[in-house]
């Protein structure tokens, strides 16, 4: 079934967001609609018609960190010094423009860390889900494109999200926002912090025509595995365990204050720096100077110590002697290739288990398979960009 032709539009043309989150509620629909607009833009990413992420341009961090403040009230992992953490992601990924969602890469980050538990992290995406989509069915003028793959594919989820139920949450909060009425809204939005409130029910088939957006009565179903009841016609969510796909630990030093009441000052006023962040040692091989330096740049020295050889040969004894925690190995090289060294390692009891990335321009059948032969944990093609190093290194680090 084809959703409709959403390409590009060269011109801003007029706008009408709830037909567009119909055609991308079918059960066959994954990708991501992205909406461009003289102010900003959205992206709104699907799986198979279930809205697991949405995000806009404009403030995204400070909406990302206004909801977990909110959370912090119940939370108590999450602390001040984490925003200044969660803005160092969110920065980087701005400025070298490489990771289009780095809100969500903080998100994924919190949740490996242990600061949030992956249901958490899916009431969190939900909250920021009903924010964005109330500035987006306010949009009357863009353009618009669909694409079937995204950034968000190799990264976890936490939440598929029923679109329709979104959509008339959105309404029922603008609703009573414009009722001079401070308990009603109030009352809203204390509903809307609780677990349980977040009804996570599928969409039953429906037409497009059917997208009804009258209110209903909502049923509550928790995210956590075997919590709460739901109805013989609902399906209960799933929520991908982020230890299949972990983020780096970054190492922070930050001397940053706790916020202080009358209720703590037994507390000190200065958090300690924790000892137990770590830096992640990535030994790269190749007989490229060139592509180890771009490597060195593409990584964030406050989570990653590069370490680069250009010699195959010194390369074993190397990697005896420095311990790393993930390897990128280049498979065309003189003397002694990628796929002969990587074997080697593999026979050394300490490098079982090491993850080994193969980075070559080969791309065929052929090469994937041998690099599967010698048990290669990931496959990098050249040339590869930031973005591309990060999500094969985060699937792989632990």
């Amino acid at each position: 079934m084809k959703i409709l032709p959403i390409n590009r539009y060269r011109f801003y043309q007029s706008l009408q967001p709830l037909f567009l989150l119909k055609k991308i509620t079918s059960k066959s629909t994954t990708g991501c609609l992205q909406v461009f607009t003289a102010s900003g833009s959205w992206s709104i990413y699907v799986e198979e018609g279930k809205l697991i992420y949405a995000c806009c341009t404009e403030k995204m961090f400070e909406l990302l960190y206004k909801h977990l403040q909110r959370l912090s009230q119940k939370i108590p992992t999450l602390h001040n010094g984490i925003k200044e953490q969660l803005r160092a992601i969110f920065e980087t990924g701005i400025e070298n423009q490489a990771i289009p969602n780095p809100d969500y890469l903080g998100i994924c980050w919190l949740v490996n860390q242990k600061y949030l538990t992956p249901s958490q992290a899916g009431i969190l995406v939900e909250q920021l889900a009903l924010e964005v989509l109330e500035s987006f069915l306010l949009l009357k003028e863009g353009s618009y494109e669909f694409t079937p793959e995204s950034f968000l594919d190799e990264m976890p989820k936490f939440c598929r999200l029923d679109m329709r139920l979104l959509v008339e949450r959105c309404q029922k909060r603008s609703h009573h926002a414009s009722i001079p009425n401070g308990k009603t809204e109030s009352s809203v939005d204390t509903t809307a912090s609780q677990p349980d409130a977040f009804g996570r029910r599928h969409l039953n088939h429906q037409s497009a025509s059917e997208f009804a957006l009258t209110p209903r009565q909502q049923t509550s179903q928790r995210i956590s595995k075997g919590e709460g009841k739901s109805n013989p016609g609902q399906q209960h969510l799933h929520v991908v365990p982020p230890t299949q796909q972990p983020l780096p630990k970054p190492r922070q030093n930050n001397v940053l204050p706790h916020p202080v009441s009358q209720n703590n000052s037994s507390r000190p006023l200065i958090s300690q720096p924790n000892a137990e962040k770590k830096v992640y040692t990535v030994f790269c091989i190749d007989d490229s100077p060139t592509v180890i330096n771009a490597i060195r740049k593409f990584l964030d020295d406050q989570m990653f110590s590069v370490m680069g050889i250009n010699d195959p040969l010194k390369a074993l004894m190397q990697i005896i002697r420095l311990k790393p925690d993930l390897i990128l190995l280049d498979i065309e090289m003189p003397n002694l290739d990628g796929y002969e060294l990587c074997s080697l390692v593999r026979k050394h009891s300490h490098f079982k288990d090491t993850p080994i990335i193969m980075i070559t321009g080969r791309t065929g059948f052929i090469d994937k398979a041998r690099a599967k032969l010698v048990r290669a944990s990931g496959y990098l093609s050249k040339p590869f960009t930031q973005a591309d190093l990060l999500k094969e290194l985060f699937q792989h680090i632990k």
